[in-house]
């Protein structure tokens, strides 16, 4: 999860301004959390009080304005009417980490995903991508095989990964939607060798930095364990005391 939020972070100053060379700065003075952190942690605290997605992705939004939310999203979360709009949008991607590091069978990360994606983005893209992510974190926590993981997400999502990080980024542009987003973030992690070449490599491409970064980040922290001391300090430098707290509790919770 934590590994989400530095992804996040990291690529906050790419999403309008993509930067398609591995060699960057990991950290500047336009660093900053984005709705991607909000909402991870936002999942986290539902998971952790086993409370409603909708409630909680609502009261989190209230509390953290102008993160950089999709125009539909900040309609759905602004308002009383909790009725999901059919989002194929990204956003049930990006925030789903958790349920990965949180569940302790496949069949639960996929139910809870879906869960957590609904309540939004209920359109079967915007559900499949939450799959997807989350088993992919789960999958790399328990120490699946990186071609193991693959298989399983081309043979029960459909998602092409076969793709390189170098050929995608000829082609690769802004991409919002769950479909054209989380394949290339996990090809970053499956090319990856270790956390910051994930991030490195996801944000490399172009597109939706933030969001590709905190989706493959999220993975390879799963995969390759505590994030680098640098990286860690850097991030909770960024985040507010609520924030930091939260992740500190999910973490003791789930022993991670």
């Amino acid at each position: 999860m934590l590994g989400a939020i530095a992804g996040d972070i990291i690529g906050s100053p790419f999403e309008g301004n993509n930067i398609k060379d591995y060699r960057f700065p990991l950290f500047t003075s336009n660093s900053n959390f984005t709705d991607d952190t909000v909402m991870t942690v936002a999942t986290a605290d539902c998971i952790l009080h086993k409370g409603s997605f909708e409630e909680f992705y609502k009261k989190y939004y209230l509390k953290y304005p102008g993160r950089g939310y999709g125009l539909k999203f900040s309609m759905w979360a602004g308002s009383p009417d909790t009725k999901a709009y059919n989002s194929w949008g990204n956003g049930s991607a990006m925030r789903v980490s958790p349920v990965g590091f949180a569940c302790s069978r496949l069949d639960e990360v996929l139910k809870l995903a879906r869960r957590s994606a609904e309540v939004s983005h209920n359109h079967p893209e915007g559900i499949k991508g939450a799959q997807a992510v989350a088993a992919a974190v789960f999958m790399a926590r328990r120490g699946d095989k990186k071609d193991k993981i693959a298989g399983y997400i081309e043979k029960k999502f459909g998602y092409d990964l076969e793709q390189s990080i170098e050929s995608i980024k000829k082609w690769y542009k802004f991409d919002s939607s769950c479909q054209g987003t989380v394949p290339q973030a996990i090809r970053a992690f499956l090319e990856s060798g270790d956390f910051e070449d994930a991030v490195r490599k996801a944000i490399s491409i172009g597109g939706d930095s933030d969001t590709i970064a905190c989706i493959a980040g999220g993975i390879a922290e799963a995969c390759y364990g505590k994030l680098p001391d640098e990286i860690r300090e850097s991030v909770f430098k960024i985040l507010d005391r609520d924030l930091i707290g939260v992740i500190k509790s999910f973490y003791k919770k789930f022993q991670l």
